[in-house]
């Protein structure tokens, strides 16, 4: 399955050029052009998702067993302090290509973003915590 219209489809199928680090059967991975940090890389599947809610459950675990192994790789030969795997659904929350992706995100002490990807913390009373616990209960 793919989006003619979409870019990521396009990357991943190799008819754009791009700066692959990994590719398999299902994946390509490839170092983002607006990178957050050094070796900011996103995991692009080859058949087109626009978010997780699309993404078959098999699919969904391979990304992340992929994201693993690439942490670790990555973490090792770019000697990074840290690792941020960020996965966006929906404008409101951040995501600007509407194909699923990963971004693996090498951290470094010295990178000047500790303190971008973050939010603001809310503070919710009991009530409203067992209130919220109940609903997704159901």
């Amino acid at each position: 399955m793919k989006d003619t219209n979409c870019i990521f489809c396009k990357i991943a199928a190799g008819e754009i050029p791009s700066k692959t680090i990994y590719e398999d059967g299902t994946f390509r991975v490839i170092l983002d052009i607006s990178p957050a940090t050094r070796g900011h890389a996103l995991i692009i599947p080859k058949a087109h998702y626009a978010n997780i809610y699309e993404l078959p459950e098999d699919m969904a675990a391979a990304a992340m067993v992929l994201a693993k192994k690439l942490a670790l790789h990555m973490s090792e030969i770019l000697k990074c302090d840290g690792f941020n795997i960020i996965q966006n659904n929906g404008e409101t929350a951040g995501q600007t290509v509407f194909h699923f992706h990963m971004h693996l995100i090498p951290r470094y002490g010295d990178d000047g973003n500790q303190d971008k990807i973050c939010w603001n913390h809310l503070e919710l009373s009991e009530e409203e915590l067992e209130g919220i616990c109940q609903k997704l209960r159901q």
